[in-house]
């Protein structure tokens, strides 16, 4: 057994972000404000869109997405059902029907053949996400959207700063949605972004954000400001605050440095897993650029002696923590309950589930404690394999 515990994630904040931090409290501005006006217009440039609406969460982003698309009441919304709850509860926040779909066995992303079927004259929008990090095939999605007239909202979650055909998400379609949760690739603690090249739904986000008026705090109460304000719909509390953004603003300074140390971690769990026939290490399509927020190993049940629940126990046990990723939607009460959704349904989703396990994988691991997990994984299939 390993003598130190390895969470499953920890996140990395160090000391410039305390700083950014400190001197945003000594500056008096809490809220919504120039360093978030800042964090977008930075943000903006990475991904390269012309246009970022930072929000409170991925979730947040996710909904006024939709929103400014005209998503309403009797839409239907396609979602892979191998997701988190935000994907598809966004589209019932409108009163639309999420419309679930399965996912293909290598990447866990949506599968293509899966949404030519489900979508329909009703489809509005069609939300990808982009499993673990791994972007989805964009291209096909495309056409599939334009051939039916529907909008593409990808749900980015994982997936900064992820590539796909050398370009990055972000850029891709008509609105990309980031989240910027503690576990995230990049943090603000809670946070979102979404990025457009359009314009006028970029300010209708903006504007939903702050319940939909037409100017921020920022815009009433700093010195060139008025007090005057008008709604111009009834919006949401969705706005990020500087405080926030100042952690935003390091993280994404440093991001590139992040994300070569996940490249660096998944590298050597291939390599020190690629003789184990007991699991199956995560794939990355050679055309794109993997993020990999998560890294996602597939058990073999058939090979080994043990479930997966008991796979991360037996991790436990080496003082390795695990999780997983996802428990498909439709295996969920409410969507079982709600829209009739079966196991069998989703074949590929529901056999997937019980063989999937999240290992860690963040920049501040150190050598040490990749090998803590490798070794961990190792011992464990030596222990209940067949």
């Amino acid at each position: 057994m390993n003598e130190k515990w390895v969470p499953f994630h920890v996140p990395s904040i160090g000391e410039e972000e305390i700083a950014a931090v400190s001197q945003t409290l000594r500056s008096g501005w809490l809220t919504t404000g120039s360093k978030v006006k800042e964090f977008e217009a930075q943000f903006a440039e990475r991904v390269g869109a012309k246009h970022a609406v930072a929000t409170n969460s991925g979730t947040a982003a996710l909904h006024i997405a939709l929103e400014a698309l005209g998503v309403r009441e009797g839409d239907e919304v396609i979602v892979p059902t191998m997701t988190f709850a935000a994907t598809a509860e966004v589209a019932l926040y409108l009163k639309a029907k999420p419309i679930l779909i399965d996912c293909e066995p290598c990447t866990l992303n949506l599968d293509l053949d899966a949404l030519e079927r489900a979508i329909t004259s009703r489809t509005r929008a069609i939300m990808p996400v982009h499993f673990g990090g791994h972007p989805c095939e964009m291209d096909q999605i495309h056409q599939i959207a334009q051939s039916h007239h529907a909008a593409v909202v990808e749900d980015a979650a994982h997936a900064f700063p992820a590539q796909y055909r050398d370009r990055q998400v972000g850029q891709l379609s008509d609105v990309t949605c980031f989240s910027f949760y503690a576990t995230k690739p990049l943090t603000t603690g809670e946070g979102g972004m979404a990025t457009t090249d359009n314009a006028v739904w970029a300010e209708h986000m903006r504007c939903m954000t702050l319940h939909g008026i037409t100017k921020d705090a920022w815009n009433r109460y700093a010195g060139a400001g008025s007090w005057f304000y008008e709604i111009q719909f009834p919006g949401y509390k969705y706005n990020m605050t500087d405080i926030a953004a100042a952690i935003g603003l390091v993280q994404l300074q440093r991001s590139a440095q992040f994300l070569k140390s996940r490249a660096q971690i998944a590298a050597m769990y291939h390599e020190a897993f690629a003789d184990l026939t007991e699991l199956q290490c995560p794939a990355a399509e050679p055309h794109v650029g993997h993020a990999w927020h998560l890294y996602v190993i597939q058990l073999e049940l058939n090979r080994l002696r043990i479930s997966r629940n008991e796979f991360i126990e037996a991790l436990k046990k080496e003082n390795v923590g695990a999780s997983v990723h996802f428990i498909p939607l439709h295996l969920h009460p409410y969507y079982r309950k709600t829209f009739g959704y079966r196991p069998e349904d989703f074949p590929q989703a529901t056999a997937l589930f019980d063989r999937i396990v999240s290992l860690p994988i963040y920049p501040s691991m150190g050598l040490g404690d990749v090998a803590a997990v490798i070794r961990a994984v190792r011992t464990v299939i030596t222990q209940y394999r067949r």
